[in-house]
């Protein structure tokens, strides 16, 4: 049981795990902001295009069960608003993290040589054009 513990206090204390835990937060959060827009702000607008019903009122009765297609429409909205903005934000992040990336920069294998300005192998004492000794 102690070694049991004592895995699980590592397995919390990991970083990864925390920042799980605060985007998890910070994810339900956002998605109540974004049903709120849907259901406060998008639906009742489209509501009014579509003659004044609002869409949770939108449904179907089938013998004796009421099928509520509007709120499934409404939790589409909510799905497609929250991956566009997903996808907007990552976009960003990668563009982002290309400008900030360097880029690797090879170790050059050919010099100048001083007298005679022709191209000869970095490592080279003297200039094979010009029999130049290089420094």
């Amino acid at each position: 049981m102690k070694k049991f513990m004592s895995e699980f206090k590592e397995f919390i204390a990991r970083g990864n795990v925390m920042d799980m835990a605060v985007g998890v937060i910070i994810g339900g959060a956002f998605g109540k902001i974004v049903a709120s827009l849907v259901d406060n702000i998008l639906m009742p607008l489209i509501g009014i295009i579509i003659g004044g019903k609002g869409f949770e009122e939108l449904s179907v009765t089938v013998g004796s069960a009421t099928v509520q297609y509007g709120i499934f429409i409404q939790n589409i909205i909510d799905f497609l608003i929250i991956a566009l903005v997903i996808f907007i934000m990552i976009k960003q992040l990668n563009k982002l993290q290309g400008k900030f990336k360097k880029e690797e920069i090879a170790d050059p294998t050919e010099k100048v040589c001083p007298f005679c300005k022709t191209s000869i192998p970095v490592d080279a004492t003297r200039c094979p054009n010009c029999t130049s000794e290089l420094k």
